[in-house]
């Protein structure tokens, strides 16, 4: 199994002071930086093969990667045109989408509990598999994840109000996709390049894998286990006091 962390945004939502911008796989907590907790958690659930895409300031995270000392090695991918979107970003990784195994595809801006990432990666091989929380605020920010009978029938911010579903959640932004779907998942990516739509969010490109391949997918409720989406500065209030005390921490960590 391998892991891909998307890492190559900007993060110009989080308004981080001019002159102190920085990936924000590097934000910490604890004096751990997301990107720590990220390997060390995968580590604990076997995956020790990553692939981390980087576009925005990627020496100051390959230096941190240096820092770590994570016993098993990184292979990193450049998005030099970061800027335009996380749909290039996923298509400069198809390599890693496609070359045989179970993927996890998983947004490096995530703090979370270590049973998020176990409903993720439990399973036999071969299983694609999305995470539902369905205690989530409402609102336009949420990337809502909705079902019907269990299979997925929506994956966007933005509902349409004749939408029919009986669950809804807040997608947790990790994704596990077996081989068969991984390479669709790439195809589907390199379409929305080829039509000049490489400036959407990578969430685009699999909702239409949800909608084209809904039922091949198992979903895991993992309502009530810690985690949060870091994308504005009260999301950084947000974590330090409400969800990190309430995380497990990480095996390795540094402190």
């Amino acid at each position: 199994m391998r892991a891909i962390i998307l890492a190559a945004g900007l993060g110009l939502r989080l308004q981080q002071a001019e002159g102190d911008q920085y990936p924000k796989c590097l934000l910490r907590f604890d004096g751990t930086s997301l990107l720590e907790r990220h390997l060390r958690l995968l580590e604990t659930q076997g995956v020790t093969e990553v692939v981390l895409a980087l576009g925005f300031q990627p020496h100051s995270v390959e230096a941190e990667l240096a820092r770590i000392g994570w016993p098993h090695k990184v292979e990193t991918v450049i998005n030099t045109r970061y800027e335009l979107g996380s749909v290039l970003t996923v298509h400069c990784v198809a390599d890693a989408l496609t070359r045989g195994g179970d993927v996890l595809l998983m947004d490096a801006d995530v703090l979370y509990d270590e049973r998020v990432l176990a409903s993720l990666i439990a399973g036999t091989a071969g299983t694609n598999r999305l995470l539902i929380d369905r205690d989530f605020e409402a609102g336009d920010e949420p990337v809502k994840l909705c079902l019907r009978e269990g299979v997925p029938v929506e994956l966007r911010k933005q509902l349409a109000v004749s939408l029919q579903y009986d669950t809804i959640g807040e997608s947790v932004g990790f994704f596990r996709l077996n081989e068969a779907t991984a390479r669709r998942f790439a195809q589907i990516v390199a379409g929305y390049v080829e039509s000049g739509r490489a400036n959407l969010p990578h969430e685009e490109a699999l909702r239409d894998l949800l909608l084209e391949r809904g039922r091949e997918f198992e979903t895991a409720d993992v309502t009530g286990a810690p985690w949060i989406e870091i994308d504005f500065p009260n999301d950084v209030t947000r974590a330090a006091q409400q969800v990190l005390p309430q995380l497990r921490r990480p095996v390795g960590a540094t402190r």
